[in-house]
């Protein structure tokens, strides 16, 4: 087994990886596999912030016993013939960082990807990057807003691994990007092209993952970032105030969470009549679950049967040629005085 000290004495010509991490999914659609993956994401404790007995009686005893099979169903809705979407998209992001990404002499910088819960795992792709002689390794969370409940969690996971390492490469972090200008460039184009298929309909609800209230007056800064985010993307369009809205969606349990709620604000607007509503999640990166099953499906359902009418969802950016160029220009100021 490498304990981080085999590639001593190999110095290569360029000794900087990048580490591109998300967050995980289950490896197949089925309740065995969603189990498995919930197990290892709700027994994080920048997950569920709760005493550890109490967690572990609800955990094993209310939630495991039954949420898996409801959420294999979910995951069967959108489960391709590659795989798990986020997975497939998330790997493809790195290939083509691969590409995008080059030194001051031309030579491609290694690029590895590593999920936060589940496989490929990031010990695994910090391990690889270390095998190829990369002595600096900068970590690319695919969070574009700071939450101790996903960045924290990743740097978390990585640390730890590290811990284990004889020869401690050296590491930079990416802590947020959500109002870097060449990401709100990207989704900036991605509307317009949309809007130019098909005429921007009047509002624009961006959903953003919610977070409990108590984790928020606990100092996280996640919703402030998510409405600045959202308030470079309207300038940007030149959108006026009432022609977009910010709502928090994946409430889970019964304490309060981030308000508005998704739900509750596609079926108000479904009662309004809207003749059309496009919907945009600009925290996440890569569609997933909460997009294309919670959003695109359900949200469509949600706003149509209160009695809206055409619901476009707008895709997450992706491998958009747009989107790697925003994450290259992201990774190469992280890389200066490295490259």
């Amino acid at each position: 087994m490498m304990d981080g000290n085999e590639h001593a004495g190999r110095a290569p010509k360029l000794d900087v990886g990048v580490l591109v991490a998300n967050l995980g999914t289950p490896s197949a659609p089925n309740p065995g596999a969603v189990r498995k993956y919930l197990r290892e994401f709700l027994r994080d404790p920048r997950i569920v912030e709760a005493p550890r007995l109490l967690w572990w009686t609800v955990l094993n005893l209310a939630i495991l016993p039954f949420r898996p099979r409801r959420s294999a169903a979910l995951y069967q809705k959108i489960w391709t013939s590659e795989g798990s979407p986020l997975m497939v998209t998330t790997e493809r992001i790195g290939r083509a960082l691969v590409l995008e990404l080059k030194g001051s002499n031309q030579e491609s910088i290694p690029v590895e990807v590593g999920m936060r819960y589940g496989s490929p795992s990031l010990a695994g792709g910090l391990k690889r990057l270390v095998a190829t002689g990369c002595n600096r390794v900068l970590l690319l969370p695919l969070y574009p807003q700071y939450s101790a409940t996903t960045t924290a969690s990743t740097f978390d996971a990585v640390f730890h691994e590290l811990q284990r390492y004889r020869f401690v490469p050296e590491l930079r972090t990416v802590n947020s990007y959500g109002d870097h200008p060449a990401y709100i460039e990207a989704l900036s184009k991605c509307l317009e092209a949309c809007w130019a298929e098909e005429p921007f309909p009047g509002k624009l609800m961006m959903s953003f993952h919610g977070l409990p209230q108590r984790y928020v007056d606990a100092g996280d800064p996640y919703p402030s970032q998510c409405q600045h985010t959202a308030q470079l993307l309207a300038q940007k369009l030149n959108l006026i105030d009432s022609a977009w809205q910010v709502t928090f969606q994946s409430r889970f349990g019964r304490e309060p969470w981030l308000e508005p709620a998704t739900d509750l604000t596609l079926e108000e607007f479904g009662r309004e009549r809207r003749s059309g509503l496009d919907v945009i999640c600009p925290g996440f990166a890569v569609d997933c679950l909460e997009t294309l099953e919670e959003i695109a499906i359900t949200g469509r359902e949600q706003f149509e049967s209160a009695g809206g009418s055409r619901f476009r969802y707008i895709p997450a950016l992706g491998d958009h040629p747009e989107h790697i160029r925003a994450l290259s220009d992201i990774a190469s100021e992280n890389l200066r005085g490295w490259v």
